[in-house]
């Protein structure tokens, strides 16, 4: 690590490109958005020498080139796979977005990274560490992944560094928060005119040394004596937290005798805790000043991930099955077993097609073989179950733009794979004679829905296409095609995540859409008993039609549907036409009777009608049966049915009541609460779809971002009159 006073002033002249799985370190970065994720990014890839002074690599491009979306909103949308090399290691950087509406994207980084590094900004508020960072963090915590603590804009700091190393630490630590310490503290210049002093250094808490990166270039000297007062009552708490971490159970014994321990035990300890996910060492970093080589304790973080965070031969691989679903041995990170990889990210490119970022597990994956891809239990979102075989394509790894050349991906290593035309994310590569499959990482079901309409009959043609190819891309975007409203409806994680998808639809597939109210599945019932005589009689020479029938509907309870029953007595309707007459009723009651939307719940019964020996046909009594529904409900009160879900809402404590209020707002019904984990309340409650077309973005506002709801289908029961009588005049203002 850095306090290993090793200045590396041409480390990456001299790495090598890593040929083993022990030289690999997969690290993610997670934050909020704006902490500075990309910004870090490009200040190790800079360290690392994979990129001049002006962050550019040689076609011009840089290390955040990769999507114009990205660069038209000024956020990152995407997981982007970053390699640098460090003395020797090969580092694949995964930077995520940080905007809730992206974690899918945020997910796959943490299903193909090792380790973790948690950005968190000075600029922001300590608050603003909270929330779904938390949340991350408590997510591999439960895996025992390895995490780091990197603060950032220290330069345009609102929250000083050590109140936001003891903010991280009560956040972060939970009932430890000592496992949760700073390895570094910031060294400021004089101010400047906005009152903000420079961060010029890093003083080195085990190794007593000050890191000097004023001259752009990273040197080491020792403290005054000022700065040596503050390195020691820091260094002490870090020792003691250091080896209450360690394997060595003598140590303590030996530190509170009032032994020196020495410096190599100490960050030999450091590092297997930091590994074994136990301690959580934070660091700060800035990207470099004009004209300088190097950031602000870029070189602190690469010698940690290279030293302190696993490789990829120790954390267990995921759990493997064959397609049909039978348990198989767990595989191990060995570049010569067999071939278990999994695709963590499919895009497009103009020029390429379909390219996939894929990690493998085990084995090694080369160009032009023959593989088995197994995909993957989405089938509810548009993912069709699939086991083909394909032809991989060229290997290359990412840079920006850039894609550059590989002529194998070993275990334990990320490349990406042209022309898989079937494999989308989440699936498995395997070899064509051991198809294997992979267990799923978590995905967030979405749950805004955009409904969508091709703009012109050009882009209908192409929507279809476009939709699937756009879900293939995307795990967490759920494409339904609504039989009962007849609407194409893209689910969504929140309004930036449909933003996107309809930014690439035209971009990226050219096809314009229309976004299109969104219609919840309205039903219609009878009130009460009612009566009604349908009669279709014309006769103008030739063959005419008759029939006339006369049938009673009486309401049912929810969930009947329609029943239909004959009690005709004495022929009065011929026994071959009672068939049409229920085929009649039933047909309308399909369609609707007051507002166009389908009636159920209803026993319609046919009780007496007439025919003509000549006239009277099965399209005649289709008329009548049809005829006699409409007139009984006009002579009765016809509910309009909504349909209620079940809405479980997961919310800080302090955000309940304003929840609970939120939801009776929506006629919501709460049916109780739960304390959860975590200072957390699980509030339950029955609320009418049609109120919460909008609910993803408007528990994230009401809880600041750290709400999390799911819901699922009730019943449908009747809608207040005052509300059926606005959607009634709504359906006849649209028609």
């Amino acid at each position: 690590m850095g306090d290993k006073a090793n200045t590396h002033p041409g480390a990456a002249g001299r790495a090598t490109a890593a040929d083993r799985p022990a030289s690999v370190r997969n690290v993610v970065l997670v934050g909020h958005s704006g902490s500075g994720k990309t910004t870090l990014t490009e200040a190790l890839a800079l360290t690392a020498g994979a990129v001049n002074r002006a962050g550019r690599v040689e076609d011009g491009a840089t290390v955040s080139d990769y999507d114009e979306i990205e660069h038209r909103q000024q956020r990152s949308v995407q997981l982007s796979l970053v390699p640098v090399e460090w003395d020797g290691f090969k580092i694949n950087l995964l930077d995520t977005p940080g905007y809730a509406d992206f974690v899918g994207e945020l997910r796959a980084g943490l299903r193909a990274a090792d380790a973790a590094l948690f950005i968190v900004s000075a600029a922001q508020e300590a608050e603003a560490v909270a929330g779904t960072t938390r949340a991350v963090w408590e997510e591999c915590a439960a895996v025992g992944m390895p995490r780091a603590i990197v603060v950032t804009h220290l330069e345009t700091a609102r929250t000083g560094y050590e109140e936001l190393t003891r903010v991280c630490a009560k956040i972060f630590g939970g009932d430890d928060p000592d496992a949760v310490l700073p390895l570094y503290l910031p060294q400021y210049g004089a101010p400047g005119p906005d009152g903000h002093a420079p961060v010029t250094g890093l003083a080195g808490l085990l190794s007593r040394k000050i890191f000097d990166y004023s001259s752009g270039e990273r040197s080491a000297a020792a403290p005054d004596p000022e700065q040596t007062a503050l390195i020691e009552e820091a260094r002490n708490r870090l020792i003691e937290g250091i080896i209450a971490e360690s394997e060595d159970e003598t140590l303590m014994d030996r530190y509170l005798g009032g032994e020196e321990i020495e410096l190599k035990t100490l960050i030999d300890d450091l590092e297997k805790a930091v590994a074994r996910g136990v301690f959580h060492p934070v660091l700060a970093a800035a990207p470099a000043a004009d004209g300088a080589r190097q950031g602000l304790g870029t070189v602190e973080l690469l010698e940690l991930i290279t030293g302190g965070f696993p490789t990829p031969l120790e954390p267990e691989c995921p759990a493997v099955t064959t397609p049909q679903g039978t348990p198989r041995p767990r595989i191990v990170c060995d570049p010569d077993g067999p071939l278990v990889a999994e695709v963590v990210k499919t895009a497009s490119d103009p020029y390429v097609g379909r390219i996939s970022l894929v990690r493998v597990f085990s084995g090694t994956l080369r160009p032009d073989e023959t593989v088995h891809v197994s995909g993957h239990g989405l089938a509810d979102r548009g993912h069709e179950d699939h086991d083909v075989e394909e032809r991989v394509g060229a290997l290359t790894v990412p840079f920006g733009k850039q894609q550059r050349p590989l002529n194998r991906v070993i275990a334990g290593d990320l490349g990406c794979v042209a022309k898989l035309s079937r494999a989308e994310t989440g699936d498995t590569l395997s070899a064509k004679d051991d198809p294997l499959l992979m267990e799923p990482w978590p995905m967030p079901d979405p749950l805004l829905p955009l409904a969508v309409q091709a703009h012109s009959k050009a882009d209908e043609d192409k929507l279809s296409q476009g939709l699937s190819r756009l879900v293939a891309e995307d795990p967490t975007m759920r494409l339904e095609q609504n039989q009962a409203t007849h609407q194409v409806v893209l689910w969504c994680l929140g309004e930036a995540h449909a933003d996107v998808a309809l930014e690439r639809l035209r971009t990226r597939y050219g096809v314009q859409v229309d976004v299109v109210p969104h219609k919840v599945t309205l039903k219609e019932t009878f009130g009460e008993r009612s009566a009604g005589r349908g009669r279709h009689v014309k006769q103008s020479g030739g063959h005419g039609q008759y029939a006339i029938c006369e049938i009673e509907v009486e309401p049912l309870p929810p969930g009947s549907g329609v029943e239909f029953v004959d009690k005709v007595v004495g022929g009065a309707v011929p026994r071959q036409f009672i068939p049409s007459v229920e085929k009649g009723v039933r047909a309308q009651a399909a369609r609707g009777v007051a507002a166009g939307y389908p009636l159920v719940d209803v026993r319609i019964t046919l009780l007496d009608g007439k025919a003509h020996s000549v006239d009277s046909s099965d399209a005649a009594f289709q008329t009548a049966g049809a005829l006699a529904l409409r007139e009984a409900a006009a002579d009765s009160p016809i509910h309009l049915l909504e349909p209620v879900a079940e809405v479980q809402v997961l919310v800080s404590d302090e955000y309940v009541g304003p929840v609970m209020n939120d939801l009776s707002g929506r006629r919501g019904r709460v049916v109780g609460t739960e304390q959860s984990a975590g200072s957390l309340t699980l509030v339950r409650a029955e609320v009418p779809e049609i109120e919460i077309g909008r609910y993803a973005i408007d528990l994230r506002s009401l809880s600041h971002g750290t709400g999390r709801f799911s819901r699922a289908y009730a019943r449908h029961e009747p809608m207040p009159q005052q509300v059926a009588q606005r959607v009634r005049e709504e359906a006849e203002g649209a028609a």
